[in-house]
């Protein structure tokens, strides 16, 4: 029996997941936090808050990252996932505007 050396491509791979887990991480991070500061928040007024502290690389004094990029289906899909989860609702008369 030959023992073939792990691929390069599954490390690569793994590596991948776990970058996009970590963005996903800090993006359910920022919009809470947002969130917790603001109370409630008009859903393209929260992508574009998010996007920008993505950019910036930090969200408010004392909260620092790497900046990285991220779009705003990131952001939205991370607004479903926190209101999946029960972190975040919507009004019933202004199903745009998000809480806390």
């Amino acid at each position: 029996l030959r023992l073939l050396p792990q691929q390069r491509y599954l490390r690569a791979e793994r590596a991948e997941v776990s970058a996009l887990e970590r963005k996903r991480n800090i993006l359910c991070c920022l919009i809470t936090r947002i969130l917790k500061v603001e109370k409630q928040l008009h859903i393209d007024n929260l992508v574009f808050r998010v996007i920008d502290a993505c950019q910036k690389g930090k969200v408010g004094p004392g909260l620092r990252f790497l900046s990285f990029c991220c779009h705003s289906v990131d952001v939205l899909s991370c607004v479903l996932h926190l209101l999946n989860q029960g972190y975040l609702r919507r009004q019933e008369e202004r199903p745009h505007v998000l809480e806390y």
